[in-house]
Parts: structure tokens; sequence; C-alpha cells
């Protein structure tokens, strides 16, 4: 299914052998497979030059396009069905510039190079935050950004918090490369454990030459400081130290970065802190505040994400929802909070849309031959 997140077309599929196409490497995938080959594709497609934007994944039902690119996820699960791993190869012919001769190359390819697997990060007890926020990011970084055109890993953003960090376990046992907004899921799940880290998703949506594009980011806040984790393909659009007083000061850090990709920002979407109890049946809240950047001036910003800041403090502490029945815990887990976690509304009514939108919207960069820009 088509789907545009992180500016890829992704395809669901899990490849058995991958090699990389470096002069002297090459990278073959033949038959679907096992998530072992699946690793091996992230360097051969990374090396192979595909292109992509980081995208966040739309809500279900919305058009899941960008800039007319689509992308495809990959819905059945690990190892990757044929159907949906011969749809990724197809999905590489029409995007790669060498068309089907790339797809030949790495599936005509019997040598596969091991590829290594990262561990997930583990602290000592007298680790700072700031450290075991880098030694996230680390791992996320080494996990690599999905070149490959498909994206593994379904993300139902709609889904209980106690289904998607099943899911991060999943990324963490496969390690496969991954998108934007998998990065996201795994962020939280590596961050559960820290009571004084809070969380928050921090979405963008941008312009460039009649294109709109998306991507998101995990947002952390931990003594009076903001930053970011999260993965890209571009270095200044993912991770953030924990070094901001504000989070004006956050967001203008990823508007001067876009401007240096030529991209305007038009809209942000920020949530609320989520809980940090693994099996935990709320929703993550996605986009608590949606803010027209592009029409409203620094100073009407500034107040709309002090607003926000409030908001968040706000949610902290308050009591958690009744507990489900008995049946339903099994199925489903403990919606036990952590005392420190935060409570979240879900409905539109909850959701603050920027000020008045102004007229005169700024115009896009100018396009240089035709290409897209891709962040």
């Amino acid at each position: 299914m088509p789907v545009s997140c992180c500016g890829t077309v992704h395809h669901g599929s899990s490849p058995r052998r991958i090699i990389h196409k470096k002069p002297g490497i090459r990278t073959c995938l033949s038959q679907p497979c096992s998530s072992v080959g699946l690793r091996m594709l992230r360097t051969a497609f990374s090396l192979e030059g595909v292109e992509e934007r980081d995208e966040e994944q739309e809500d279900e039902g919305e058009d899941l396009r960008d800039g007319g690119i689509p992308f495809i996820i990959n819905r059945g699960g690990l190892p990757i069905n044929e159907e949906t791993w011969e749809q990724m190869w197809r999905h590489v012919a029409r995007i790669h510039p060498d068309e089907e001769a790339v797809a030949r190359r790495i599936r005509g390819t019997g040598d596969l190079p091991k590829i290594p697997v990262p561990s997930v990060p583990t602290f000592q007890p007298n680790s700072s935050i700031p450290q075991r926020l880098e030694a996230i990011q680390r791992y996320i970084r080494d996990l690599q950004y999905n070149h490959t055109g498909t994206q593994f890993f379904e993300i139902k953003k709609s889904r209980p918090l106690t289904a998607l960090m099943d899911i991060a376990k999943e990324m963490t046992r496969e390690s496969l490369p991954i998108k934007c907004l998998e990065a996201v899921i795994l962020g939280i799940y590596l961050t559960n454990s820290m009571p004084t880290v809070e969380r928050f998703p921090l979405s963008f949506k941008t312009q460039f030459s009649g294109s709109h594009f998306r991507h998101i980011v995990l947002g952390v806040h931990s003594g009076g400081r903001f930053g970011a984790l999260g993965i890209s393909r571009r270095e200044d659009l993912m991770y953030k130290p924990l070094e901001y007083k504000t989070l004006t000061d956050l967001l203008q850090e990823f508007q001067v970065a876009y401007r240096r990709y030529w991209h305007t920002l038009c809209k942000v979407k920020i949530g609320h802190y989520v809980s940090h109890d693994p099996h935990s049946v709320e929703q993550i809240e996605w986009k608590h505040s949606v803010l027209d950047v592009d029409k409203l001036s620094k100073e009407e910003l500034r107040k709309e994400l002090e607003r926000h800041t409030r908001d968040m403090r706000l949610k902290i502490g308050k009591a958690a929802p009744p507990s489900p029945s008995k049946d339903r815990k099994k199925d489903m887990g403990s919606p036990l909070r952590n005392p420190g976690s935060p409570m979240r509304k879900n409905s539109q009514s909850d959701r603050r849309l920027s000020v008045e939108k102004r007229s005169g919207p700024a115009g896009p960069a100018a396009d240089v031959n035709g290409y897209q820009i891709r962040v």
C-alpha cells in the first residue's frame, strides 16, 4: 500500500541477501527472507543512492503522499511476504535513476558481507541524563536510516502505547534500518526507564518548490532544558542535545536547519508528554497544538509555544484513568501509570490550533532544474 512518510517510498518486504554497491562491494537480495538480509539491504541501498525524504506518516485516512511520491509500508510483519517483497523491488525500479538495472545488480549478487548489529544501550547508575540520551541517539543512528524504499515496521498512531512498545521491542530484536516515525517510537521505548525525562512528539511540515514534506522527531525535556531524538537523512534534522532553554529555542534550531535546504517551515504539530508506563493503554497525543508557523509572527509563535509548554506541565501528576477489567488486562497489559507520567486528552476539542492565519503565504524557493531537495 503506497503511503507517504519520511519522503521515501516504502514497500514491506524482507530481503534475504544484500550487498553493498560500491567499487569492490556489492549488494545482493534475491528472495523474501528473514531480517538478516534486511540488515544487509540497508547498506546496499544507501550506497546505491536511492533518494528519500524524511517525512512523518500522516494519520490513517489522509492522503499519504509527499511531493507526489508515495511510499509503502510492510503491513505483513517479518519475515516479509513474497508479495510485499516483489512490490518493494518494483518500487525501487520506479524511483532509482538506474531503474531496473540496480535491482538486477543487487539481487543477482551472491556474496553476502556481514552487517554489524548494534547493541541496545545500557547505562551505569552514575550516567547523567545527557549521556544517556546521547547513547540512545547513537544506537538509533547505528541502526541507520532506511534507504530501501520500504518501511519495515507498521506504526499506527491510533494504537495504545503498550502495542507501540511491542513494536519497539521488535525493532531492537531485528536491528533493521528505520525511518523517522519508527525512531520516535523507539526513542520512547528506550527512555521509558528515565522518569525525569519527559517525551513528546514534534512534527514538521515544510514546503519546497510547490511540494510539501513531513518529518517527526521525539522532543525531550529534563532539568529545565529541551532537546530531541530521531533520525533523518540530514544530520541537523534529528538529534538536538539537551541544552535549549525553551521550546521556542528548540523549534528555531530546526527552522534554521530547514532553511539550509531551502525549505520553508509551514506547520508544526506538538503533542503532550508520553506516559513512562510501557503497559499503558493510553494513546499518544500526537498533535495537541497545531501551529501555522508561516502565518505567525515571532512573538505570536513564542506565546503559542509558551502556552503549550504550560499545558504539558499541567498534565503531569493528574490522576490515572480507571484500570480495565482483569480479563482486559490479560489482553492489553496493565494500565498502571508512573506517578510522574502525564495524562492526556485525545479529543479534537482538546487540540489547539494556531492563532488566526494571515494572508500572503511565503513563496517556495527556486527549484534548481526541477530537482526536489529532499530532507
